[in-house]
């Protein structure tokens, strides 16, 4: 099998402008460059790209992407791992859609809606161990608290403001900034003011997240992976850790 890049790029969702950037960076090369110039992809590019996308999906930037591929060259097993996330996800999308359908079904017929059928698959909830083992089951409680009494509005404007977060991060990080300059400074900044508007968080009585619970969540970050894919994967796990360390260090100016 050899598509070309019009065809390679039709059936993959994507453009053939972007895999001409991934050929650009060295991430994905195509197969065969006919004499014309023409890209062609064969079954082992296509694998390949579709690792890519998959990791894309999990948010890491293209420079970690690479190393993934790089460092698990068994596509098969990198491929089972990936599957079993897309398996959760679906389980969890198919759980909303089922959620949201049982509500307009129940909002049609005049009938009452059940709380406890309204938000299966919307689980904030699924760190609710790790976090009362790392800081107390009274800081879940209290962040917990606060997340179930803020309105659909207020719940949308905090998620943007963490993925605005997470993507700038993501970003300096792929820039390779200096975990100790200006920028990596304010973003820093910006992390500690987001994590001191949460209760439940130390120190989130003066607005201010305690010195030891930046340094021990950066760490947290690099260690587990699923924190990590918010930031670019490892590599942007590690400068957001150093960058905090760096802001804790050098004096914080809140």
């Amino acid at each position: 099998m050899r598509l070309s890049i019009n065809e390679t790029a039709r059936h993959a969702g994507t453009t053939s402008r972007t895999l001409r950037h991934y050929d650009h960076i060295g991430l994905l090369a195509p197969s065969h460059v006919g004499a014309n110039g023409y890209r062609y992809y064969d079954e082992a590019a296509l694998v390949r790209l579709q690792r890519i996308l998959l990791l894309r999906e999990l948010g890491l930037g293209l420079g970690s992407i690479a190393e993934v591929i790089d460092r698990e060259s068994d596509a098969p097993t990198a491929l089972r791992s990936h599957l079993t996330w897309l398996r959760r996800e679906n389980d969890r999308i198919a759980r909303q859609i089922a959620s949201v359908e049982g509500t307009i079904t129940s909002l049609e017929r005049g009938e009452s809606v059940m709380a406890e059928n309204m938000f299966d698959g919307f689980d904030h909830t699924q760190y609710k161990e790790e976090v009362e083992q790392r800081w107390g089951a009274s800081a879940y409680e209290r962040s917990d608290s606060w997340w179930r009494s803020m309105s659909d509005a207020e719940r949308a404007e905090w998620q943007k403001r963490v993925t605005d977060l997470s993507r700038d991060w993501a970003d300096a990080a792929e820039r390779s900034v200096d975990p100790a300059s200006d920028e990596a400074r304010a973003l820093a900044r910006r992390h500690a003011e987001w994590l001191g508007g949460v209760p439940g968080t130390p120190g989130s009585e003066q607005g201010r997240p305690t010195d030891e619970y930046l340094l021990g969540l950066g760490e947290m970050y690099v260690a587990d992976p699923r924190f990590a894919a918010n930031y670019g994967g490892q590599p942007g796990a590690e400068f957001v850790r150093d960058a905090l360390r760096a802001y804790v260090e050098g004096g914080r100016d809140e």
